[in-house]
């Protein structure tokens, strides 16, 4: 199974960071390219089974189920469940840890997928430098 993979180090501590991210619905507060990212039945956006509905460039959709959260870990991880990229049974995981030296955040933002062999390389490149690298530069830019 394909893995796509980012990470970054964010100038705010962990838990600063995590308290943001957390909610699975604010996607569309610092993903590049997300016009809207809502939590279709307006439920609490970090309840397990919720699922965020994400409109991007051209009018694309994304859904995506949250399949759990762990507050202790700092971590959450997803089902894709809607998606216009040809992948299936995909999922992604966002982790957030701390830089014992120097108090900052450690993120890190990864995904599996199946695809058919002629797209697995643009669908891993995609992934990563597309939506998980540019997320995170935001993420970046937002914490300062």
């Amino acid at each position: 199974m394909p893995r796509s993979y980012a990470s970054a180090v964010l100038n705010a501590t962990a838990d600063e960071v995590w308290s943001y991210l957390r909610d699975f619905g604010n996607l569309g507060e610092w993903m590049p390219g997300v016009r809207t990212g809502v939590i279709e039945d307006g439920g609490p956006p970090d309840r397990v089974g919720c699922v965020r509905r994400i409109i991007g460039p051209a009018d694309t959709v994304f859904r995506e189920r949250l399949a759990g959260l762990d507050d202790a870990g700092r971590t959450y991880w997803y089902l894709i469940i809607e998606s216009p990229l040809p992948i299936r049974g995909a999922h992604g995981h966002l982790r957030v840890a701390p830089v014992t030296a120097t108090g900052q955040a450690f993120v890190e933002w990864w995904g599996e997928f199946s695809a058919d062999a002629g797209d697995e390389e643009a669908m891993e490149k995609t992934l990563a430098h597309g939506i998980y690298g540019p997320g995170l530069e935001s993420l970046a830019k937002r914490f300062g």
